[in-house]
């Protein structure tokens, strides 16, 4: 990984206080000269408590909302990369307030494309979540519709401000996740699962932070950066964290899918295996000046076979047991530093 990409310059994270944008801080600020970390957030609160865990002089807090241009358009003066991890997230939320996801994750990332390209910041790299694949719920459909509007933005760009996405699954490590739940309740005689046979994608933190600085180091603009994620089935992990408890089936959620996608056969047409992951490369790109840079990924990567789809329940890797407690063992310590 060429960490030299970040020397001297000044990186901007939106929702910077969540799990990731913490844990990407803290990475950041460990093994990299940049210049200056701004977290932008509207969250007052985390702002505080993260000021008083993370103390570097290169550190900047900036309280604003991706729903009000203007204060992006300040925080943006002077930043050379962002990384929009901004979002609302709860699936269950948002199909009870729509329009809320629709101003956030679609207007607000639309804000944010807007800010940076009248700021000529470099790169923007867009988060996204396998639940933008195929979407079956509202969070998803916001996803996708933010993924479209990155890509398509690089036509605004001028070659200046370069747009690209990272799409991945569940990270076990992220404050509010179902392991985390499982974790804190170790002891429960009876725990709810909605349905026996739905699998997920597994990442921890640290396999998060990677797919992002891969996608930060490969872009050219316009590329969705898609990781070999492994999968393990719900109930495997709930019998792994807490396997003295007994299961009780509730039924799938509203907006819930029984298996979820990170690549599907139509993006696989124009996508390519790229050494530990799929880069879907956009079908028409007249706005990248140079197209001999999306010739690389043509000549380095291999071309997927007809049909191809990467799903959790037909997805070659799968995540064992020892390194599911790799991660809860990690997560539990740092549960143990906040109590």
């Amino acid at each position: 990984m060429n960490l030299d990409m970040f020397k001297g310059k000044t990186l901007l994270i939106t929702g910077g206080t969540g799990s990731f944008g913490k844990n990407f801080t803290k990475y950041l600020l460990e093994h990299t000269e940049l210049k200056k970390l701004i977290i932008f957030s509207r969250d007052e609160l985390k702002q505080s408590q993260m000021e008083a865990d993370i103390k570097d002089e290169r550190i900047r807090f900036f309280l604003g909302d991706v729903r009000d241009l203007p204060r992006l358009e300040r925080a943006f003066r002077g930043v050379d990369i962002i990384v929009h991890a901004a979002a609302l997230k709860q699936v269950p939320a948002l199909e009870y307030n729509p329009f809320e996801a629709v101003k956030t994750n679609i207007l607000g990332s639309q804000n944010v494309i807007e800010a940076a390209i009248d700021n000529d910041v470099e790169k923007v790299l867009l988060v996204s979540t396998d639940k933008a694949a195929m979407p079956a719920n509202l969070y998803g459909s916001t996803k996708l519709c933010a993924e479209k509007l990155f890509v398509a933005a690089n036509s605004y760009g001028s070659d200046k401000t370069k747009f690209s996405v990272v799409r991945y699954g569940n990270v076990v490590g992220s404050r509010g996740s179902i392991v985390e739940h499982l974790i804190r309740n170790r002891n429960a005689e009876v725990v709810h699962i909605t349905d026996e046979r739905m699998t997920r994608f597994w990442l921890g933190i640290e396999q998060a932070l990677q797919i992002v600085l891969f996608g930060l180091e490969h872009m050219n603009g316009g590329e969705i950066f898609i990781p070999k994620a492994p999968t393990m089935k719900v109930k495997e992990l709930f019998n792994i964290i807490v396997p003295n408890s007994k299961h009780n089936v509730i039924g799938i959620r509203p907006g819930e899918k029984l298996h979820e996608i990170l690549l599907t056969p139509e993006e696989a047409r124009h996508a390519v295996e790229f050494g530990d992951y799929f880069v879907v490369l956009p079908e028409e790109h007249p706005y990248i000046q140079d197209s001999m840079k999306m010739n690389r990924y043509k000549k380095e990567g291999t071309p997927l076979t007809a049909d191809f789809h990467y799903a959790s329940d037909n997805a070659g890797k799968k995540l064992s047991s020892a390194e599911l407690l790799d991660i809860v063992s990690r997560m539990e310590q740092l549960l143990s530093k906040e109590q």
